[in-house]
């Protein structure tokens, strides 16, 4: 794969994408690095396809709180294809970069069928972990608004969780899951990496709050 094509899928990207703070150029970049970490495992991969997947992922970016946010990723995929033939990429390369994006998204729900997909979908949730993971997490619950955590209970000692409520809420509720949930040996690995750097910070938390952290969260 040529990096003449990376960098007409990165400013394609740019110019359509409706980008937020978490889900910028930057992130782009990140989840194609973490995919190139990811396929160095594997024999076989479509890398064009995969870079394609990697920079087009979100060029239909729904807010965290729309009613329609799972169909995201489907209409990324949609958006992309146009995109990607007027690049020239193969027929075969559109197909397999848009089953990809397709089913990269946790709330979608779309199984990954193929090693690009598998990558695309552990990429991208590496970037939800980790020091990155901590960062985007503020940012995203920032721009709604809503809490760091609970006053009254921060880690949901007697109230179920609620992640549209309260930021760290999040990380029982979803990212804390994700390594075990990762597609790829790989992944599984690098994840598990991220998530010590998470759970270092959140008994760095519980310490400054005086709280003590629920077993069922898996620290």
């Amino acid at each position: 794969m040529s990096h003449a094509l990376q960098a007409q899928l990165r400013a394609e990207a740019q110019a359509q994408m409706a980008a937020d703070s978490a889900h910028d150029i930057a992130h782009l970049d990140r989840v194609w690095a973490n995919a190139q970490a990811i396929a160095a495992s594997f024999d076989g991969i479509d890398h064009a396809a995969l870079c394609a997947a990697a920079y087009l992922h979100d060029l239909v970016n729904l807010p965290k709180d729309a009613p329609n946010r799972a169909q995201a990723s489907r209409l990324s995929a949609q958006a992309a294809r146009p995109v990607m033939a007027r690049l020239g990429l193969a027929a075969a390369s559109v197909d397999l970069a848009c089953h990809a994006i397709a089913a990269h998204s946790f709330s979608a729900g779309i199984a990954p069928q193929t090693p690009e997909a598998r990558i695309l979908q552990d990429a991208d949730r590496l970037d939800a972990l980790g020091a990155i993971g901590i960062a985007r997490t503020f940012l995203v619950s920032g721009a709604l608004a809503r809490p760091l955590y609970d006053a009254a209970d921060p880690f949901a000692q007697s109230r179920p969780l609620d992640d549209s409520a309260f930021a760290i809420d999040h990380w029982p509720a979803k990212l804390l899951r994700l390594g075990e949930a990762m597609a790829t040996d790989a992944g599984r690995r690098m994840a598990r990496a991220r998530l010590a750097v998470m759970r270092q910070y959140l008994h760095a938390l519980a310490a400054e709050l005086g709280q003590p952290l629920p077993q069922d969260w898996g620290l």
